[in-house]
């Protein structure tokens, strides 16, 4: 049993002394399986992410049913005691919307690799190359705090609400429909764009930027810590992380929409603006 607990952002310098630890569950969500097999970071296990996410078309990002993420996350050798670090090479997006799901059902023990794989290999940090077979564990996935949850409905009934603020994470073209991967384009009414991407800082291995200058960011489009946050994107893989930042800022209420805009979009019932 060891003593000290990773944070909800952790660097690769907070994870090196780590491995080996049986409490950690190192999990890579690299877009390529062979990305995992060429190198990654030690006792890592990797995770196919279209296994955490479900479609009925044309929604996609939905959130798979209890048994489907009971029989994943015990195949990857999760048990309620264990704390997951998660990882990817996109900056963090995949193993956001991971950790947004864990925190869905209820299970605090987690962390983000800061910068994950371009922060651990560009930073001089060992790769262990080939495939580990996990040891299977034990998880029953239930979904045990819905207020991190948003849907249309939801959603459609806060529009007004002053006390809430959506945050949509797609590029601006998305944003303002010149981009559309949906039956319409838009944004939903009111909703701020802050891209993704702007938390990121490619000039330190896309590690998040200072948290000083995310809330200075985040409070100039009118999301403080005070009001209840809903981010969305087209699938809440991109907003996952979005959700991820504000919470590791310290933000009370922050609730993600998984299928956004293919949802929204594709619906008959729900107001677009431009």
């Amino acid at each position: 049993m060891t003593d000290q607990t990773l944070p909800l952002v952790a660097g690769p310098e907070a994870l090196e002394p780590r491995l080996g630890d049986p409490e950690l569950l190192i999990v890579d969500l690299c877009i390529k399986p062979e990305t995992y097999v060429a190198g990654h970071v030690p006792g890592a296990v990797h995770l196919d992410y279209g296994r955490i996410v479900a479609m009925r078309r044309p929604v996609g990002g939905l959130l798979p049913e209890p048994a489907q993420l009971s029989a994943t996350l015990s195949e990857i050798g999760l048990t309620p005691e264990r704390h997951v670090v998660a990882y990817d090479d996109e900056g963090g997006g995949r193993a956001a919307r991971l950790l947004w799901t864990l925190a869905v059902l209820g299970h605090e023990r987690m962390s983000l690799l800061d910068g994950g794989l371009h922060a651990w290999a560009h930073e001089g940090h060992r790769l262990e190359p080939g495939a580990r077979r996990p040891e299977p564990g034990a998880y029953e996935a239930r979904i045990a705090r819905p207020e991190l949850m948003a849907d249309a409905g939801y959603v459609l009934a806060h529009l007004d609400d002053p006390e809430v603020v959506l945050v949509d994470a797609r590029s601006p073209a998305e944003y303002t429909g010149r981009k559309r991967f949906a039956e319409r384009g838009g944004h939903i009414p009111g909703a701020v764009n802050f891209e993704w991407t702007l938390a990121m800082d490619r000039a330190r291995n896309l590690r998040l930027r200072d948290a000083g200058w995310l809330r200075e960011r985040f409070a100039s489009l009118g999301v403080t810590p005070d009001k209840e946050v809903i981010t969305y994107c087209q699938t809440h893989h991109r907003s996952a992380h979005t959700w991820l930042v504000l919470t590791w800022l310290g933000y009370p209420r922050v609730r993600g929409y998984p299928g956004s805009w293919s949802d929204w979009g594709n619906r008959t019932d729900t107001p677009v603006e431009l």
